[in-house]
């Protein structure tokens, strides 16, 4: 039997949505990576931390500290063979013969030969020391049993009791018997600790040594920042200077060099060592390797300097620390003591530092000076601070002429009785009658000291400031003498020499700055008549010659091997008025930088201490002169003046007319008009308030003439 099946559900109809059919494409996974093995994961690991600085750091660390104890204990370990055996004196012995100093080497061969006698006579005392020993400590316990019992007698004797006769001998075995058992209880520890402290102190020494190879030394030692200087790289940066005679010395001395350097001292911001050349090796070698052996010393070139000391065959090195020179030098005592005062006679103008940064100052007392340099070196800044310093003595009196004329002695008015400022022709002719104006003040001088050489003169300084200006000037008078030049007939020129010649010892001085320097602008018997000679940086060391003379540049000044723009103020100075290390022949200055407004406020106090200053701005010439009025001028916005600087001022406004003046002549002109001098606190003095009813009273009479 059969049955039908009969479906119950509904078969939907197709649709035209139902007719498309989608297509997917499926994309399998990617197959999992290859696993690293374990050794490669750890290789990296390890390579990672092998690598990385810190443990390269600790590493070297680690090696560095472990080389300080090794080759400390090998440092000691010569030390003590040094001390029992000659080998110091064979060593310093080989050492001088190498430098070819024979008389030095004869006398550590006498010290070697005195050293082996009392070590010989030592020895022989060892054959019969055992039994001297033996003797000595068998009376020496016997008397003190002796001692011991006899105290004992002494105790049984006044305590009546027989046993005390060996109470000390007790006593002194029990104590014995303590020190015994101290030391057991120590030697334990001591056996540990004392190894420990050992090793201690060979580290402590190969520490100051160094004594480790550089590639394991900090990076700022390893890369040459900041490395200290030990005598060890002196000689090596000698030896590598590529001068034959010296590397061939050094390698035959016993000592490996150590004999040829004086000590390492502490010099400011640097070290000073004198090295004492062996034979065959000229100081003037080493100054011309002064590039490399400042890179051999891991310094720049400016970080080196090089001197010749009185000894002979010997050079003096300064090193300054890496960077030290950089760094900027602290204020101007001018600036920062409001309080401070000059001394023309005693005292010295605080100028700067030197190189080991102490104080640098200048005497400026009856000493010409000249200043040079290139450019923008800082010449006028520097021969500004000497006269603002100066400007502080009261007694002090300036004459300036600035031949660049941009305003840099523009304070000084009001202080100098004369201020040119201008580079024209004009200004030099001013300029040149304003040193004639010196020559004649001189020769006023000598005369007066000729009749009285009791007599004192105040300081006037006179001061030209881009003095090359002067010699180039091509203008001519109207006799065709010319103003510039350095012919017989050169009218700067020839009053500069005058000055120069005579002027110091009548206190009249002559201060020139002047700018790249030739035989031209500035000739050779002016730049030889300065006292004081101080240079900037230069291009040649021809130039340096001109600046400071042929003996200090031999001396190992340098001014060429400044740095044009970056040793700006840095001065190389050769003078008596200076304290320079014995034997040097000149000494490096790095000068207090004093800007305009502090200048300013340094002039302001110097003219509080003067009465009032009246300034010229151009030396008047050939004209009919009203006396009264420029007696007037000259005393200026001061209630009362002296009349001997009265007459000096009238001689600087007019040399023909009021040069040979004296008080007579001043009191004539002034008798009658109701201004004639008068004493104030015991001097004679001319009033202003006089002077101006004087010339009041005298136009009213003009005026009341003239109406009638």
């Amino acid at each position: 039997m059969s049955e039908n099946v009969v479906s119950l559900h509904k078969t939907p109809e197709p649709t035209t949505a139902d007719a498309t059919v989608t297509t997917l494409t499926v994309v399998p996974d990617p197959a999992p990576a290859k696993p690293i093995p374990l050794w490669v994961r750890s290789g990296r690991a390890v390579r990672t931390v092998v690598t990385h600085e810190t443990t390269r750091t600790t590493a070297r660390a680690v090696v560095r500290h472990g080389l300080y104890t090794v080759n400390g204990g090998r440092i000691l370990a010569r030390r003590t063979w040094d001390g029992k055996t000659g080998a110091r004196y064979e060593r310093m012995l080989r050492a001088a013969e190498a430098a070819g100093n024979y008389e030095v080497a004869e006398e550590w061969e006498e010290r070697l030969q005195r050293f082996r006698e009392a070590r010989h006579r030592r020895r022989m005392d060892l054959l019969h020391s055992p039994l001297d020993v033996a003797k000595g400590v068998g009376v020496g316990v016997g008397m003190s049993i002796g001692v011991l019992v006899a105290l004992g007698v002494v105790m049984a004797i006044n305590n009546h009791d027989i046993t005390d006769v060996i109470t000390p001998l007790a006593a002194t075995i029990e104590f014995i018997g303590l020190l015994i058992r101290i030391v057991q209880v120590v030697w334990g520890p001591a056996l540990v600790l004392g190894p420990l402290f050992a090793l201690l102190g060979m580290w402590m020494v190969g520490s100051k040594q160094q004594a480790a190879p550089a590639w394991v030394m900090p990076a700022n030692v390893r890369n040459g920042e900041g490395e200290p200087i030990t005598p060890s790289i002196v000689v090596k940066a000698l030896r590598d200077l590529g001068i034959p005679a010296m590397r061939k010395a050094i390698t035959e001395m016993g000592d490996a060099g150590a004999s040829m350097l004086g000590p390492i001292r502490i010099a400011g911001c640097g070290v000073e060592v004198d090295v004492t050349l062996p034979s065959g090796v000229a100081t003037n070698e080493v100054q011309s390797k002064r590039r490399k052996l400042a890179e051999n010393l891991t310094r720049h070139e400016h970080e080196v300097f090089i001197t010749i000391p009185q000894a002979a065959r010997t050079v003096r090195l300064w090193i300054a620390d890496s960077g030290a020179l950089d760094e900027p030098i602290g204020p101007s005592p001018l600036v920062t003591d409001e309080t401070l005062t000059a001394d023309y006679v005693k005292g010295r103008a605080p100028w700067g530092q030197d190189l080991r940064g102490d104080a640098a100052a200048l005497s400026l007392y009856q000493r010409h000076l000249l200043i040079t340099g290139l450019s923008n070196q800082g010449k006028t800044a520097a021969l500004r601070s000497l006269a603002l310093w100066a400007s502080l003595d009261r007694r002090v009196e300036f004459r300036i002429a600035d031949l660049k004329g941009a305003g840099d002695w523009a304070m000084f008015d009001g202080l100098a009785t004369v201020l040119i400022q201008g580079p024209t022709d004009e200004h030099v002719i001013e300029a040149t009658e304003m040193v004639e104006g010196l020559v004649d003040e001189m020769n006023r001088r000598i005369a007066q000291r000729q009749a009285d050489p009791s007599v004192v003169f105040e300081p006037l300084i006179g001061i030209v400031d881009e003095a090359q200006v002067a010699f180039m000037c091509p203008a001519v008078d109207d006799e065709k003498r010319p103003y510039g030049g350095s012919k017989a007939t050169s009218r700067y020129f020839m009053a500069v020499r005058k000055v120069h010649n005579q002027g110091r010892v009548v206190d009249v001085l002559m201060w020139e700055g002047t700018q790249d320097p030739t035989d031209q602008n500035l000739p050779k018997l002016v730049r030889e008549g300065a006292h004081t000679r101080a240079s900037l940086a230069l291009g040649t060391e021809a130039q340096a010659v001109m600046a400071l003379g042929e003996k200090a540049v031999n001396g190992g000044a340098a001014p060429h091997l400044l740095r044009q723009g970056l040793d700006k103020g840095t001065l190389v100075v050769a003078s008596d008025g200076i304290d320079i290390p014995k034997g040097q022949s000149s000494i490096t200055v790095r000068t207090h930088y004093i800007d305009d407004d502090a200048a300013k406020a340094i002039t302001d106090r110097a003219k509080g201490l003067r009465d009032g200053v009246t300034t010229l701005h151009a030396i008047e010439r050939g004209e009919d002169r009203d006396r009264l009025a420029d007696i007037a001028s000259v005393v200026g916005n001061a209630p009362r003046v002296r009349t001997q600087d009265v007459l000096k001022r009238l001689a600087v406004l007019d040399e023909d007319v009021y040069g040979k003046w004296s008080f007579l002549d001043l009191k004539r002109v002034l008798e009658g008009t109701g201004a004639e001098p008068y004493k104030s606190d015991g001097v004679m003095v001319v009033g202003r308030d006089r002077l101006a009813r004087a010339l009041a009273n005298r136009d009213d009479e003009g005026s009341a003439s003239a109406a009638g």
